[in-house]
């Protein structure tokens, strides 16, 4: 365990830092969860909708840290063509 008050004071931030990225990976985790559900099922509206729901949240995981900025790009890439693809063959 630290001993000296600057590294006390470094743990307390580092467990304040885990526990706020945990809440924002779990939050973002569950939303891609339940777009890709919709995808599978579908579903075109509620995919478009969930889409920029779930765009925005990886955007506000980037500005937090919680997530490289290379991965959102990735993911928020993957997830777009998904929906495209969905919308293109409901429509013919």
């Amino acid at each position: 365990m630290a001993s000296h008050e600057s590294a006390l004071k470094a743990h307390r931030q580092a467990l304040k830092r885990r526990a706020r990225n945990r809440v924002h990976r779990s939050r973002l985790r569950s939303k891609v969860k339940s777009l890709r559900a919709a995808i599978r099922s579908g579903r075109t509206e509620a995919a478009q909708g969930a889409l920029r729901e779930t765009l925005s949240l990886v955007d506000r995981s980037v500005k937090h840290g919680v997530l490289h900025r290379n991965a959102a790009a990735r993911t928020k890439s993957r997830l777009s063509r998904a929906v495209a693809l969905l919308a293109a063959t409901s429509r013919g």
